[in-house]
């Protein structure tokens, strides 16, 4: 870090370890699959079942509080039951907008809640203990991103609620966009994990999903 720049702040101290009864997930299901022909890239098929609901099934044994951010027709959602919150920005600011929803609607609806974790929404083989791993790591600041495969994973994070305000002043008055143009000024630890397949593979192209299709396969 550049002299001049001031030190990364670190004001959201653990004080004691993190259970997974301190966490609310939010699902970032904003992606749009352009490259596949468009639509919701977190409701495509996959086995039989959105991927969504692949997401929600190695999730929620984790952590037992859920929502989704996603914007337009929330109603698409309404089948799995769960809480749906939109950007509270205009002008869709992408992820960090996301997460931002996700940490008011935590202090809003779940005053008990310290962290929020933040996951993409297109990625059907997310890790089973990834909520326990990535608590673990939360300490000195409890900022965390998953990485794989020599790779940051910045939209799987682990956020205090207590940096909303930081991360709406950023999003607002600088023009901050991406995750790690935030979380630059501060200190992140990074948790690793590994796995056949990468287990924050993402569907981004038809390549991808018959890939995701051939891996379920094998699996079931």
């Amino acid at each position: 870090m550049s002299a001049d720049l001031p030190p990364p702040k670190s004001p959201h101290v653990a004080t004691q370890p993190l259970r997974s009864s301190d966490v609310m997930a939010v699902i970032l299901a904003g992606g749009e699959a352009r490259r596949m022909g468009g639509g919701d890239k977190t409701l495509i098929e996959l086995g039989g079942k959105p991927i969504l609901r692949h997401i929600l099934d190695r999730l929620t044994p984790q952590c037992k509080d859920v929502i989704i951010n996603a914007n337009g027709d929330l109603n698409r959602f309404k089948s799995f039951g769960l809480s749906v919150i939109a950007d509270r920005l205009d002008g869709f600011l992408g992820p960090l907008a996301g997460i931002l929803a996700g940490l008011d609607a935590a202090a809003a609806q779940y005053p008990n809640k310290t962290h929020v974790l933040s996951l993409a929404g297109d990625t059907p083989f997310i890790p089973l203990n990834l909520v326990e791993r990535m608590l673990n790591k939360a300490s000195p600041t409890g900022l965390v991103c998953a990485a794989s495969g020599g790779r940051t994973h910045p939209v799987f994070g682990l956020w205090p609620v207590s940096i909303r305000a930081e991360l709406r002043d950023k999003l607002i008055n600088d023009g901050i966009r991406k995750i790690d143009g935030f979380t630059a000024a501060y200190d992140v630890e990074i948790c690793h994990f590994d796995g056949i397949p990468d287990p924050f593979f993402n569907i981004n192209t038809s390549d991808d999903k018959d890939k995701a299709d051939r891996i379920l396969s094998q699996v079931l």
